[in-house]
């Protein structure tokens, strides 16, 4: 993969409990959609750091996750990556990939007999099957409240 992936292997117990009284410590800040600026002390000296919006909302998921002990990967948009790497990605099987792509449900290229698929592009796919699954759900429940099956109205 032609990136600057890094992935974080689950936490031990000690960083666990460090990113979720992290995350409790930074979550009033969290989804305001505004840098925030953090003081680090350090041999008597403290040093402001600015951090974007962006970067304040994924360290929010990145504790979450780390708090919940699970390992991270973060890759980049711009990423390129193979289709052992997308079904990893969209947690699917390998061949179940192969044939999204013959399909032409996901772009890719080829690199000699290699295909390469842009993150964005599987984030994309991803996403609008997700909102797919969300819409179905979405008619599954309307179904049942009007065939009163148990399931009362919001």
């Amino acid at each position: 993969m032609n990136t600057l992936a890094h992935r974080q292997l689950p936490p031990t117990p000690r960083d666990a409990a460090i990113a979720r009284s992290t995350h409790e410590a930074l979550s009033p800040y969290g989804g305001m959609n505004r840098p925030l600026t953090l003081r680090i002390r350090d041999s008597e000296q403290e040093q402001p750091i600015d951090l974007p919006a962006g970067v304040v909302d994924l360290l929010m998921h990145v504790l979450e996750a780390m708090a919940a002990g699970k390992g991270v990967t973060l890759i980049p948009e711009s990423a390129e990556l193979t289709t052992v790497q997308a079904a990893d990605v969209l947690n699917v099987s390998h061949p179940f990939v192969i044939k999204l792509l013959d399909q032409k449900a996901i772009p890719h290229r080829k690199v000699g007999k290699h295909r390469r698929i842009r993150m964005e592009d599987v984030m994309a796919y991803k996403n609008a099957i997700d909102r797919d699954r969300e819409l179905v759900l979405e008619q599954l429940t309307l179904d049942a409240q009007a065939h009163d099956m148990g399931y009362g109205a919001r």
